[in-house]
């Protein structure tokens, strides 16, 4: 079964870490999707870091995977964000907004999620490791 996977910010951290589970996960991942608010996380970062030109270079690096993809929205996206934000308002378990966006497109494009984030515990619905 093909692995497609979408990954947050601080799992993108730990693979750069060399955590081995996130390692082993992302090398046997077909394809890796990261989402345009972890791109936007992970530079915000490294600007405010001081190691911003080598992260960027390991960022860019990871970037030319052809495995890789930075995913963005499309007109579908915001269909997707607002069900999630009706359901986590009425759940009354709101989540951070950027971890919303990766939601909406995880469950767009029918990816799995690989995140720290229990708040995404929230939306069974999600695909997760």
């Amino acid at each position: 079964m093909e692995m497609r996977l979408i990954l947050d910010t601080n799992r993108y951290v730990d693979f750069c870490r060399g955590v081995p589970e996130v390692v082993d996960t992302l090398r046997r991942a077909d394809q890796i999707h990261l989402p345009f608010v972890t791109l936007a996380e992970l530079r915000s970062g490294f600007l405010c870091g001081s190691r911003s030109r080598h992260n960027e270079r390991t960022l860019t690096r990871f970037l030319g995977s052809s495995r890789v993809r930075v995913l963005f929205p499309d007109d579908q996206t915001p269909h997707h964000y607002a069900r999630l934000f009706q359901q986590l308002r009425e759940q009354g378990t709101p989540i951070p907004t950027n971890d919303l966006w990766i939601a909406s497109l995880t469950l767009q494009h029918a990816l799995v999620l690989i995140s720290r984030d229990s708040h995404f515990d929230h939306l069974p619905q999600l695909a997760r490791l």
